[in-house]
């Protein structure tokens, strides 16, 4: 699977132009079209940069773009911040990009510190998710919600469990809305890491798993991962519906600490408890 920046960007581009309709940009929107959306001339003009400049933009040979040409392309493509973010990645990938792909194939390690700070979390479910959205460590209560410790290591990984998990349209029962999530983030991580094999891989066997995820992975969402809600069914206590915050992990830039954090009082809240006592009773 070719998760090249060269590719990405261009696609990246031509996925935004074709949400915008001529008429909504002042553009005459008579006459027939080959392609939805703005064509190539059209963003140029409405950007103010030359046809020429813009094709070489969308086919990766513009490293050199500066922050005023993208600014006015996302202007153009109405691109919101993380998708503007997204932009200046792709068309200017690091050049530590490549010696950050060889180190991402090392074994990623969560901090003795790290560890001791999700034990003394009992209250509420936390994990840490690394690269890919690899799941590296949890408190009991997060195993006792999702159970990482009774999954192959290769699967604790959040993409292949909302994928590839015959499951995991029972476990969230808004699974449309958790698959665009997980796959808007695994593209917003692949435009940060353009050659990590490891991703390649990943997003090549979701690719022949999913139909759902190649088709939202051709969307080419991109979106942070930072607060919201999920719902999940679990086989003991029932539905539980549980807002969450990200936490980016101070020296590891790679890493986020996921908190899940039920509303005080709630039936969700009663129900972590009564699951926090039972995966605490020793099997008879």
């Amino acid at each position: 699977m070719d998760i090249s920046p060269d590719r990405e960007l261009g696609d990246f581009l031509r996925s935004r132009r074709a949400r915008i309709q001529p008429e909504e940009v002042g553009l005459p929107g008579h006459g027939r079209r080959r392609v939805p959306g703005l064509r190539r001339e059209e963003v140029a003009q409405l950007a103010g940069v030359s046809v020429d400049y813009y094709i070489r933009l969308e086919q990766g040979r513009g490293p050199s773009v500066s922050d005023a040409v993208l600014d006015a392309v996302g202007r153009v493509l109405r691109l919101d911040d993380t998708e503007q973010e997204y932009l200046r990645t792709v068309a200017r990938p690091a050049p530590a990009a490549r010696r950050r792909a060889a180190a991402g194939s090392a074994p990623q390690k969560v901090r003795p510190g790290l560890r001791l700070l999700l034990d003394s979390i009992d209250k509420v479910p936390a994990f840490i998710l690394g690269r890919r959205m690899d799941v590296l460590a949890w408190n009991a209560l997060g195993d006792a919600v999702v159970g990482f410790s009774q999954m192959p290591p290769a699967e604790r990984n959040m993409p292949r469990q909302v994928f590839l998990n015959p499951q995991a349209r029972e476990v969230y029962p808004d699974w449309p809305a958790v698959a665009a999530e997980t796959v808007a983030y695994l593209r917003l991580d692949a435009g940060s890491h353009p050659h990590d094999r490891q991703l390649a891989t990943l997003v090549g066997e979701l690719s022949l798993g999913s139909e759902d995820f190649r088709r939202l992975w051709a969307d080419h969402l991109v979106k942070e991962k930072t607060a919201g809600a999920k719902r999940m069914r679990h086989p003991v206590v029932g539905e539980l519906t549980m807002p969450y915050e990200t936490l980016t992990v101070s020296g590891e830039p790679d890493q986020m600490l996921v908190v899940y954090t039920p509303e005080p009082g709630s039936q969700t809240e009663e129900r972590l408890r009564l699951l926090a006592s039972w995966a605490a009773t020793p099997a008879v």
